[in-house]
Parts: C-alpha cells; sequence; structure tokens
C-alpha cells in the first residue's frame, strides 16, 4: 500500500519473523529490520537507505539507525528497482569447482558462470561433489533456505565403493553418529548394487561422505539433484537455467518469503 510521497508502508508487506525463526527484538538496527519483515536483503536495505528511499516516522533513515516497535517505517518506490531484478538459477556444479573462497589455481563459479547479473550461490557443495546448486541475487532467501531448524530437503545420488547391504540402508535411515553427533534420520532408496538415493533434512559439513565413512563406504560419486521443488532436470555440467514462474513461486511460498 502506497503512502505520503511515493512511499510504502512496511507493515503492510509483513512476514512475520517467526517464520525465518529469528526473533524481532527492539531496538533493532533498521537494515535487519527489513531483512525480518521479508522486505529484501540487509545488504540490498543499506542500498535503499544511501538512496534516501526509507524512512522513520517520516524522515529520511541513516545506516545503523535503530528501530523502535511503535515506530513507522517506509520504503521507496525504488523497491520496485529490486524486485524486478531479482534472478534464480538453479546451476549444476562441475566437480573440481569451488562454491567458496576459492584459493590461488582453484576454479570457482564465478569462473565459468557466464550471467549479465551478479549472483551468489547458496550453501555448500563440496569440491568433489557435482550438481545442483542455487545462485542468486536475492539475500532474502538465504536464511530460511539454510536455517537447518526449517528442514528443507535436499536430495542426492551417491555411489560407494563396496555394494550395499540392509544393514547399510538400517543404519543410515535411522542416523550416524559422526563425531559425538547423531545425524537425523533420512530417507534412502537403493537403485544399484551400489548406488543410492538420500534425501536430507539438514547440512553437516561433508555429511554424507562421514555417514558413509563411519559404516565403512567410500563415496566415488555424489551428485545433487533437487532442493526443496527444485530439481536439476537436464541442465548440462557447467551450465544453468532460470527458476521462474509457478516452480519460482512454490519455491518461494515453501521460504514464505514474498
Amino acid at each position: 500500500m502506497c503512502w505520503g510521497f511515493g512511499f510504502y508502508v512496511l507493515e503492510f508487506v509483513f512476514c512475520s519473523p517467526r517464520l525465518y525463526h529469528l526473533d524481532m527484538e527492539y531496538p533493532i538496527r533498521i537494515n535487519r529490520y527489513l531483512l525480518l519483515k521479508g522486505f529484501c536483503s540487509r545488504r540490498e536495505a543499506d542500498r535503499l537507505i544511501e538512496k534516501k528511499q526509507v524512512k522513520i516516522n517520516g524522515k529520511i533513515a541513516e545506516i545503523g539507525q535503530k528501530v523502535e516497535k511503535e515506530d513507522k517505517v517506509e520504503v521507496g518506490k525504488k523497491f520496485e528497482e529490486i524486485a524486478q531484478n531479482r534472478v534464480y538459477l538453479a546451476f549444476n556444479k562441475p566437480i573440481g569447482v569451488v562454491t567458496h573462497d576459492p584459493i590461488e589455481g582453484q576454479t570457482s563459479i564465478d569462473d565459468i558462470l557466464k550471467y549479465e547479473t551478479k549472483v551468489f550461490p547458496l550453501g555448500r557443495l563440496d569440491k568433489n561433489s557435482h550438481g545442483l546448486i542455487i545462485l542468486t541475487n536475492d539475500g532474502r532467501i538465504t536464511n530460511p533456505l539454510l536455517n537447518p531448524e526449517l528442514e528443507h530437503e535436499k536430495e542426492y545420488v551417491v555411489e560407494v565403493n563396496h555394494r550395499i547391504d540392509l544393514n547399510f540402508i538400517r543404519e543410515m535411515e535411522k542416523g550416524v553418529s559422526i563425531d559425538g553427533y547423531k545425524t537425523k534420520p533420512t530417507k534412502i532408496k537403493k537403485v544399484d548394487p551400489r548406488k543410492f538415493h538420500i534425501i536430507l533434512t539438514e547440512g553437516k559439513k561433508h555429511q554424507i561422505r562421514r555417514m558413509c565413512s563411519a559404516l565403512k563406504q567410500e563415496i566415488t560419486d555424489l551428485e545433487r539433484i533437487r532442493i526443496m521443488n527444485i530439481n536439476l532436470g537436464k541442465v548440462k555440467t557447467g551450465e544453468f537455467r532460470e527458476i521462474k514462474g509457478e516452480e519460482l513461486k512454490k519455491f518461494l511460498k515453501q521460504l514464505n518469503v514474498n
């Protein structure tokens, strides 16, 4: 809803912070306030503030300014530019490519991705694994997608070096102790003597590799094929497709992001 001189009153684009498992504790920095309202990322909020597109109680907001519970926050129409320029990509990461913080000599996604808009990966996929990783410039969805408490499904195809028996499947399904932590129950489907599908709802570092190693199996190939409702499909290695239409609407709805 519009109010005043082309500004939107934020109360009308409210997205409950409980959906993110984060608390709205006052006073709160304006950029975090905009994030928890489901309006934009903190970085996007800072850009809007720098462009004088955010008001608190009718006055132009400043970077780092804090909001009280009773304050009225408004955001200018430049928000529409952010919304229109948001992109979401399903990228098929090759083996040998790192998703974050490459060191000298390593190949990163930025080195091979040819896309006109600057995007960043959501989550990680280790160097020796391949498959689906979602890329975006929408910082709003980082926490609701990666927060382990929200238990979003991620599906992998895994090949190991020995034949899979019933005991291995049962142990994987009920949870495996790794470094003093027991993993959450999983869903396993054997598709070949040495290959299976696994669905996780958490994302510990190298989790599947460590689970298999604890059960005397070593992974020879690991591919992620699905994150929530986003499937890798027929995207070739090193290439991507745009996530849009009904697929995107369903994805954002599951994340409780408007």
